[in-house]
């Protein structure tokens, strides 16, 4: 697996800083689990943030407020299952499946979907894409993170392999193809509805939740 398409810096910043949306921080995290040359950057920007903390002079706290916050941490701690990768899915896709297989809703023309979380902060969901199949041409009215998993898709912005992320904002108008061979499976995460140009997506457009 060779990535040529990376998470940028200001992305890769925003979420070792834990300020990322939850939608966004989920493909982040995915293509952190593949890519050993983004997961030594994410180390690099978590040790900055220490560096900085450390240097940070602190502030005199209430007497009691420290052991107020010990015993709420304290309270808060719960046994989380740990996940690990499942054939194409790395474990924080895994996770937020709570480790069963994705539940696969047809869109038409053999495009599937499994919506992974739906809110105010955006969506994240995988997408099935029989191979060699032309998706809809559309823009963005926000920010589109796309992370390949299986298969390989190509647009005005290049070709799209395994581990691969493509960074698409308002800026950007496309029409992905999925490559020949074996289905495009996708992990992607959007804050804003996709500004499709032709009638039919725009019609299904709030059914589909895209």
């Amino acid at each position: 697996m060779t990535i040529k398409h990376h998470i940028p810096d200001a992305l890769m910043l925003e979420y070792a800083s834990g300020r990322m949306a939850e939608p966004f921080a989920l493909v982040v995290a995915a293509h952190v689990s593949l890519c050993d040359e983004c997961r030594a950057r994410l180390t690099a920007h978590e040790i900055a943030g220490g560096a900085v903390m450390e240097a940070h002079e602190g502030c005199e706290l209430s007497g009691g407020l420290r052991d107020n916050v010990m015993a709420m941490l304290d309270d808060s701690v719960v046994d989380k299952p740990v996940y690990e990768r499942s054939s194409i899915f790395p474990a924080p896709v895994m996770e937020a499946l709570k480790g069963r297989p994705p539940t696969w809703k047809p869109l038409g023309r053999g495009v599937r979907q499994s919506i992974l979380s739906h809110g105010k902060s955006g969506s994240v969901r995988l997408l099935y894409i029989p191979p060699g199949l032309e998706m809809p041409d559309h823009s963005h009215g926000g920010l589109e993170l796309t992370l390949v998993l299986q298969g390989a898709f190509s647009d005005e912005g290049g070709r799209f392999g395994v581990g691969d992320v493509e960074v698409a904002d308002d800026d950007v108008e496309h029409k992905p193809v999925a490559a020949k061979g074996e289905a495009c499976i996708c992990l992607a995460a959007t804050d804003a509805a996709l500004k499709f140009n032709a009638f039919i997506p725009k019609l299904f457009q709030p059914i589909f939740r895209i």
